[in-house]
């Protein structure tokens, strides 16, 4: 059969003169109609907003949770084979010959600071505590939370949430886009990575979408991710300043209020947006160089103040247990629990309840965050009065349910962040990895930076569950809002002036890392908007860092204020992309495939010829 040569006949019609100009007005005109309809929606009807976004992404998790699942496991596998089979993992991601354009240190400072620098700053200390107390182990009763014996589980779920599968799904875009790109010429742009499946469609309407769809799913990830991040900087500020405007202490726990939190955005984004205008060889490259430095900084004071050989000793324990159960851990989906099926299986006094206990018995049984001493002590009347085996089993009915709402809240979430983030961190991997080779580029976007946040998470997180559990930290730190562990554990180890520069560093940090994230943002949503161009008009950054600040303000006021409404809306947002990563995969295995068959013939690449 005659091996014809791939298709890279792109055609992204851009402006030739006016406001636009450089940039495709579809694209543009699209992606910012819905943006801006979106902060008008959540402006004007900020608690039906926060409601509204709720239902459905409660409806879509229902119905999709098990394609997040499937989906990136089948992610990190397919990375796992491209690396291995030597005809793959030796092609150069650009012409041959060509060398890397940066260093492998400003390499990998850009990559890690634009893939995970806020999130390993939040959920550093957040995340460990966090399943110490609440993971499939201990939602299940083979062991009890807040224990040693949680603490393998606890880390075997901390590395699937920021291990190899969170990099495979950045880089299953990064690759995508780098290896069309740079192999064929084509424009930087989603819909370049669909060309080997949609050929000639990739020129029109469809391709318009596709995106779009990469816009609308970056600034949705984006949102989240500085949304988190201007959360603890207030918390970190506060413990410096002590600013009551900033922080509301009425409640059991202390929360950043609206005006600290919309002041911290509005400063964060200026800097994004000063840094985002100078371009990735300047403002990004040295905010990039500054968070590394600063973040072994960190890493060394937790290793000479904190638990280091709890840490090192969890660290070897973990990483064994988590290789053992990769497989499982990837392809393991939970499905819902329907309160028919419930009542089915739960004892014969269940069923004959009350309709009203019998629904708080299985909202109680399936609840993820709670307990079960929790859900007897929450049971009234008729069911309070059941027999404890009854009760017991019950709960056990619930089993189902309950791993369905932990899944959801907690792995199928984070697959989402990480879906909606890779179209901004995919096509930033690719802008930055000319000249790599496709092994080179997996090796080093997907397992170096995943052992560094494995280190990270039992250094950091492994020192607050180990002052936990000695007792020392008497509770402060589980108590403590998310935002706060880091400084609360920074306090369990150190006084003084120590303390205090360690929060001021911290708080540094955790600005730069907003900034890198935001300002890489705006930069890659401009290259996807003017049909793949790596220089952009600098009014264009300018205006998307401010609807990006209004996207994340509204959000965060819709609802009556907090994180929930922007996590909803990114979770919706990141299934249509989903999709596309799914197709994504399907395109590169066949252009990979093709590739090494016209390279056998020795047909080279042609414009204007069928997609292939």
């Amino acid at each position: 059969m005659t091996v014809k040569p791939p298709f890279t006949d792109l055609e992204i019609n851009t402006q030739d003169s006016g406001f636009y100009e450089g940039y495709s007005l579809p694209i543009a005109l699209v992606s910012k109609i819905g943006m801006v309809l979106l902060v008008l929606w959540a402006l004007v009807f900020p608690a039906g907003a926060g409601a509204i976004l709720a239902e459905v992404n409660g409806t879509l998790l229902n119905s999709f949770n098990t394609f997040y699942i499937l989906s990136v496991g089948a992610f990190a596998f397919f990375l796992f084979l491209v690396a291995i089979i030597p005809a793959t993992g030796k092609r150069v991601l650009g012409m041959s010959g060509q060398k890397p354009e940066f260093s492998n240190f400003s390499w990998f400072s850009m990559m890690f600071g634009a893939g995970l620098g806020v999130g390993l700053m939040t959920f550093a200390t957040a995340e460990p505590l966090g399943l110490w107390g609440s993971n499939p182990s201990v939602v299940s009763r083979e062991v009890a939370g807040n224990t040693p014996e949680a603490l393998q589980s606890t880390f075997r779920y901390t590395f699937l949430h920021y291990g190899f599968h969170a990099w495979a799904i950045y880089v299953v875009t990064g690759l995508s886009l780098a290896y069309y790109a740079y192999t064929r010429g084509m424009p930087l742009t989603i819909r370049s990575a669909l060309t080997p499946l949609i050929g000639r469609f990739a020129n029109g309407a469809f391709g318009h979408l596709i995106d779009v769809l990469g816009v609308v799913a970056t600034i949705l990830g984006v949102s989240v991710t500085i949304g988190f991040g201007v959360s603890q900087l207030v918390d970190g500020v506060f413990s410096i300043t002590g600013a009551e405007w900033m922080m509301d202490t009425t409640g059991d726990t202390p929360v950043a209020t609206k005006t600290g939190l919309i002041a911290a955005l509005v400063v964060i984004m200026g800097m994004s947006i000063i840094s985002a205008v100078s371009g990735v060889g300047r403002g990004v490259k040295y905010l990039s160089n500054l968070n590394l430095v600063l973040s072994l900084i960190l890493l060394m004071t937790f290793v000479i103040f904190g638990s280091f050989f709890f840490a090192m000793t969890t660290y070897a324990t973990a990483l064994i247990d988590y290789l053992l159960h990769f497989v499982n851990l990837s392809f393991e989906a939970y499905a819902p629990l329907a309160q028919d099926a419930f009542a089915t299986a739960a004892p014969a006094s269940v069923q004959a309840l009350p309709a009203e206990e019998l629904a708080a018995v299985y909202a109680g049984a399936t609840n993820q965050w709670g307990s079960y001493a929790g859900f007897t002590a929450g049971l009234e009347g008729a069911a309070a009065a059941l027999p404890a085996a009854d009760l017991d089993a019950a709960y056990a009915a619930g089993e189902q349910g309950r791993l369905f709402g932990w899944q959801a809240g907690w792995t199928t979430f984070y697959w989402a962040w990480w879906i909606a983030f890779s179209p901004f961190v995919g096509l930033f991997l690719a802008r930055i990895s000319r000249g790599r080779t496709v092994r080179e580029f997996v090796l080093g976007a997907v397992f170096a930076p995943a052992l560094v946040c494995f280190a990270w998470m039992t250094i950091l997180g492994g020192t607050a569950i180990d002052l936990e559990i000695s007792g020392a930290a008497e509770g402060a730190i589980i108590a403590a809002s998310n935002s706060a562990k880091l400084f609360v554990t920074l306090e369990q180890m150190l006084s003084g002036a120590v303390l205090q520069a360690l929060i001021i560093m911290c708080v540094v940090l955790i600005m730069t890392f907003l900034v890198t994230s935001a300002d890489s943002g705006i930069l890659v949503m401009n290259t996807i908007m003017s049909g793949g161009a790596e220089e952009t008009g600098v009014k264009h950054r300018i205006i998307w860092g401010i609807i990006l600040t209004l996207v994340i303000g509204t959000l965060l006021l819709a609802g009556g204020g907090g994180l929930s409404a922007l996590q909803n809306a990114m979770i919706i947002g990141a299934l249509p992309f989903t999709m596309i990563m799914v197709l994504m995969v399907l395109s590169l295995i066949k252009a990979l495939f093709n590739d090494g068959r016209r390279e056998r013939a020795g047909v080279r690449p042609a414009a204007a010829q069928p997609a292939e």
